[in-house]
C-alpha cells in the first residue's frame, strides 16, 4: 500500500539520483492533532483518493495512537493526584 507517495518531497542523493520518497510528517502531538488526521484520512475516503479499506486500517491505527496517548496523560493526571493526596507536591 503506497499512500500519498507521489505527494512526497523525494530525497536527492550527492550524486542527484532520487532515493525513496519521504512521506511528510504528520502532526500527532495531542488528542485534537489525531482527531484531525482522522478527519483527513476520512475525507480521502470520501473523495475517492483512498481506498476506504486502506482508510479504515489507518483510522484504526491512529485510533490506538489516541487511545495510548490518553492513557499516558491520564496515567499523569493520576501520579499527580497521588502525590498531592499523600503531600508530596
Amino acid at each position: 500500500m503506497m499512500l500519498g507517495v507521489k505527494d512526497c518531497p523525494v530525497t536527492v542523493d550527492q550524486d542527484g539520483n532520487g532515493l525513496t520518497p519521504t512521506p511528510p510528517k504528520i502532526d500527532l502531538r495531542d488528542a485534537q492533532a489525531i482527531r484531525r488526521e482522522m478527519a483527513v484520512v476520512y475525507r480521502d475516503m470520501r473523495s475517492g483518493k483512498m481506498e476506504t479499506q486502506d482508510g479504515t486500517r489507518l483510522v484504526y491505527v491512529l485510533d490506538m495512537i489516541r487511545k495510548a496517548y490518553e492513557t499516558g496523560i491520564l496515567e499523569e493526571r493520576i501520579t499527580q493526584l497521588e502525590r498531592i493526596g499523600h503531600g508530596n507536591p
